[in-house]
């Protein structure tokens, strides 16, 4: 199932690199951009992570809070994270529940196989918690940029 622009975003209490509680419901008030990447410390996760780096003033000039979430244990993502000074919380989400309810885990093409897994996707939340855009089986390369385009965000 997947989410749609108008929907309430599902809430979730996950933890991060640091073993600390985020939930998305303590976020309410903020916008929210929530992107989910396969796995930490890969080529094109690592590039879409080190965009969203880049491009984290403007984002946050504009009112949004970045969250990453992968399946990885927050061992990894502090490693990551450290690796590659990202100024933003990245959140495990082991059992890839949280992937479920944003219908972000399932079937995809990996070089010519069909294979289970988690399908790279980016949610905007707004203030109140609903999704005001859902883009499904974005690429790591350039999507952060194509991103801001459509929010409107100047470099």
């Amino acid at each position: 199932m997947r989410l749609e622009p108008g929907s309430p975003a599902p809430d979730f209490t996950l933890l991060d690199q640091d073993d600390r509680s985020v939930s998305l419901s303590g976020l309410r008030g903020q916008k929210v951009i929530l992107y989910f990447y396969p796995a930490a410390m890969t080529p094109g996760c690592t590039t879409q992570a080190c965009d969203f780096r880049d491009s984290i003033s403007a984002l946050q000039g504009s009112g949004y809070t970045v969250l990453g979430v992968s399946r990885d244990t927050t061992a990894k993502l502090r490693e990551f994270r450290e690796r590659d000074a990202l100024p933003f919380e990245l959140l495990s989400d082991p059992d890839h529940a949280v992937h479920s309810a944003y219908g972000v885990w399932g079937e995809k093409m990996n070089y010519g196989k069909v294979i289970e897994g988690v399908i790279r996707s980016t949610f905007v939340i707004d203030e109140s918690g609903d999704i005001i855009l859902a883009q499904y089986n974005v690429k790591a390369t350039g999507h952060v940029a194509r991103l801001r385009k459509t929010l409107g965000i100047d470099a």
